[in-house]
């Protein structure tokens, strides 16, 4: 399941992201989604977890969570139409 995670401090790391997810479960993949110009976080990313009861209980715990002074928002992605 892919996860998107919104309102990430730009000093947070794509291994601290995955370190949070791996509480709950497998992880595949955690990136951040990088500025192409300065290539600093834009503040947000993905992370896909494999089990979807994992993927779903990481979102109700991690939801609202305050990482690096921001309350993080963690929802299921929407696939692109």
């Amino acid at each position: 399941m892919k996860i998107i995670i919104r309102n990430l401090s730009r000093e947070t790391t794509e291994s601290q992201l995955k370190a949070l997810f791996e509480q709950y479960g497998q992880v595949d993949s955690c990136d951040l989604i990088l500025d192409k110009a300065t290539g600093k976080s834009k503040g947000f990313g993905f992370a896909e977890m494999p089990k979807e009861k994992d993927a779903r209980f990481a979102i109700k715990k991690l939801n609202n969570l305050t990482v690096n002074n921001c309350h993080i928002r963690v929802k299921i992605a929407e696939n692109k139409k």
